[in-house]
């Protein structure tokens, strides 16, 4: 694995606005970097990338259906003790799943160490599935990188075949985000093409519009009942939200599905450190309130349960200042997990997002920054593989 500079594509910002990337800059910083690239060889991605994705993803199933079967598990996880049976329903049904990203820090000369699985509303997605392919395309067609250049990235037909085994053709499925968050909506936009390709009829709904019927059903802003919804939306929001207990009697189906309340909580490091200890792909992690005395000695990051973004983050190493994210999270509670360095490429840290769709692992993402904590405006750098 090697970072190298590369020439930027002529009128590359022209053609990210042409197709809907309008954030590829925000407050006068890029977001999208193409100055450069992250080079991998085939066996890195395969074997330390690709392999342990797939691998952590099963580990999360089992931890799954430890956690649903112990009620005191999910209140160490600060669920609500009214959604306890409800998200256990959804497993037993085995709700299908759409996607989530493995968040890990490697640098080519050991194993990739997982610092957290964003299970629930993962960004990026756009980026990595089309845009970053479109990179590739181009730069191959202009001699910039040789013809057998490929890359970790089937994102997009993998989002489309899921969206085809998980509904009939012609099914209306709705798309929800926040209001003016373009980032967000451009993620959710994405989505809604992808299902349109799967032969779907996509139908958008900011959240805030999202009504409740008479029949208690949720609706959106034309009063079509809601049958099934994709929300780019916290689950650990909506279950403390005044019509949280709506979704306890409501018919709709969710995406991702309540069970993935589970997994989107940073709670599950120590759970899975517990249940596989010493795993190579694993940190060495436990609650705030039973952190070993030796672990506060050592190098070590704190971390709310729920955070987006990098937000509330808090990075001790000793004999170095403390590095604290702002942020309004970590009321829940906390975890500490073994501090494990990033990549680092001149003053550039950066950190490795692997996505997994439909339970199979598809493609990975670059996102650098100057910090060590990657967060909301960390630059997104794309990848190739080099035979």
């Amino acid at each position: 694995m090697e970072r190298v500079a590369l020439p930027e594509r002529p009128g590359w910002k022209a053609l990210a606005e042409k197709l809907g990337f309008g954030f590829h800059s925000m407050y006068g910083a890029p977001y999208w970097d193409e100055s450069r690239a992250y080079c991998f060889s085939l066996s890195e991605i395969e074997n330390d990338i690709e392999d342990p994705t797939t691998e952590l993803w099963q580990m999360c199933l089992e931890l799954v259906a430890h956690v649903v079967a112990d009620s005191a598990l999910m209140e160490r996880l600060a669920i609500p003790q009214a959604y306890h049976a409800w998200i256990k329903e959804s497993w037993l049904r085995s709700d299908p799943s759409l996607y989530g990203r493995f968040d890990f820090h490697y640098d080519g000369t050991g194993p990739a160490k997982m610092l957290e699985f964003n299970a629930d509303t993962p960004t990026a997605l756009y980026e990595t599935g089309f845009f970053q392919w479109v990179w590739l395309e181009q730069q191959i067609q202009a001699g910039v990188l040789s013809d057998d250049t490929d890359q970790f990235n089937s994102v997009q037909d993998a989002l489309i075949e899921r969206l085809q085994q998980m509904f009939a053709p012609g099914y209306r499925l709705h798309f929800s985000s926040v209001k003016n968050l373009e980032e967000e909506r451009a993620t959710v936009r994405y989505l809604e093409d992808c299902a349109k390709q799967a032969g779907l009829e996509p139908k958008f709904v900011a959240i805030e519009d999202i009504g409740i019927d008479h029949q208690g059903r949720f609706a959106d802003d034309d009063d079509y009942v809601i049958d099934t919804i994709f929300k780019l939306y916290p689950w650990e929001d909506m279950l403390r939200e005044r019509f949280g207990p709506a979704l306890l009697t409501a018919p709709q189906k969710w995406l991702e599905p309540p069970w993935k309340a589970i997994l989107s909580n940073k709670g599950i490091l120590p759970l899975l450190w517990e249940m596989f200890p010493d795993h190579p792909n694993l940190l060495p992690s436990w609650f705030a309130d039973d952190v070993p005395i030796w672990v506060k000695e050592t190098a070590h990051v704190q971390k709310p349960l729920f955070s987006r973004e990098g937000a509330n983050i808090r990075v001790v190493r000793p004999g170095r200042p403390i590095l604290e994210t702002e942020g309004q999270y970590g009321a829940e509670g906390s975890i500490v997990q073994a501090y494990h360095p990033p990549a680092r490429f001149g003053a550039d840290h950066m950190m490795i997002g692997s996505w997994v769709i439909g339970g199979n692992t598809c493609g990975l993402c670059i996102r650098e920054d100057s910090s060590e904590v990657t967060q909301d405006l960390s630059r997104f750098v794309p990848h190739f593989i080099q035979a």
